[in-house]
């Protein structure tokens, strides 16, 4: 991580993003947000307002609700020298600009042999929580890690909002920069004011524990979190790894984390069935099989389509939820 200064300010996710956002259209005039509602509005969360004055519309655009059109301009402005920061309203909404994701955006260096440098950095907010209509909540990280080529970034902190994203953006390559919608508010933390830089690829321990370890990421790391203080009161000491990139993805900190605790709880947001806690999963068999003291337990939402506003809190995962998993792998219930 690199921090030119010790200057910090208390900010909300939203604040972060924002922050970052301006200073790097600042900072490289290549750089171009646009997407819907983004410019007049500001966003639907106003992560972009102020773009508009400050940058003027030419690299502040509002595109029509056309997902597919947002990918593809994308591609072509990068091919031409820009920097395209483009705004998929909800990550739901993406299935709509998957061929251009999928069969452009991350195969563009491939398919010209490097000729192309791919600098799009794709924000998109998703998660549940917050009572929004179909295909706005879905959590879809794990269909695009299963793309070659793109990079796949989910902040939870304020403070990773913006060196996360501020990395994001000088990336030459295509990166998915995934939000957590109950984050932009909720979450809050002290920010460096100015340059504040986190690399990909390095994930976060948020507690330290030594008897289980739950590794996860996005909104999940502030349940998680909360998850391992309750659970301190009961005499189990919770280790909480928050791997904040999925692709890169940091195999040696998950090994770690199980070779120190032995006993490990994944969770995600997204349905239990081929989400990337799988994936984190058959990585602990790959590369720490031997170090585990008990199988490893899943904590998802459920195998069915996103429920309606008032059946939401049953399908994603929750802080009664985490706790009960982490009891079951120290043995405490069965």
């Amino acid at each position: 991580m690199t921090t030119t200064t010790e200057t910090l300010q208390t900010m909300n996710m939203l604040e972060a993003i924002n922050h970052t956002l301006h200073a790097e259209m600042g900072r490289d005039e290549r750089v171009m947000v646009f997407g819907e509602d983004v410019g007049i509005n500001g966003g639907v969360f106003r992560a972009t307002e102020g773009l508009l004055d400050r940058f003027g519309s030419e690299r502040v655009v509002d595109t029509p609700l056309a997902e597919g059109v947002i990918a593809g301009a994308a591609v072509g402005l990068a091919a031409a020298g820009m920097v395209p920061v483009p705004e998929i309203q909800f990550l739901g909404f993406s299935y709509q600009a998957f061929h251009q994701i999928a069969g452009q955006i991350a195969r563009l260096r491939y398919r010209t042999r490097s000729r192309f440098d791919v600098p799009i950095t794709i924000r998109s907010p998703f998660g549940g929580g917050v009572r929004t209509p179909e295909l706005h909540s879905e959590s879809l990280a794990a269909q695009y890690a299963n793309i070659p080529g793109l990079k796949i970034v989910l902040p939870s902190s304020a403070a990773d909002a913006k060196g996360l994203l501020a990395t994001a953006i000088r990336d030459p390559n295509p990166v998915l920069f995934l939000e957590p919608l109950r984050g932009y508010r909720m979450i809050k933390d002290d920010v460096p004011t100015d340059e504040h830089l986190v690399p990909f690829g390095q994930a976060r321990t948020v507690a330290e524990g030594s008897d289980v370890a739950i590794i996860t990421w996005s909104f999940q790391v502030e349940l998680s979190r909360r998850a391992a203080k309750l659970l301190t009161d009961e005499g189990i000491s919770v280790k909480v790894l928050d791997l904040r990139t999925l692709v890169p993805l940091d195999t040696e900190s998950i090994v770690e984390a199980v070779e120190t605790c032995g006993r490990v709880v994944v969770v995600q947001e997204a349905p239990e069935t081929n989400g990337f806690a799988s994936e984190v999963i058959a990585t602990i068999n790959d590369e720490a099989f031997y170090s585990l003291e008990a199988p490893v337990q899943r904590v998802s939402g459920y195998d069915t389509p996103y429920p309606v506003g008032m059946l939401e809190d049953f399908f994603v995962p929750d802080v009664d939820r985490i706790c009960d998993a982490v009891r079951r792998v120290a043995g405490m219930v069965t």
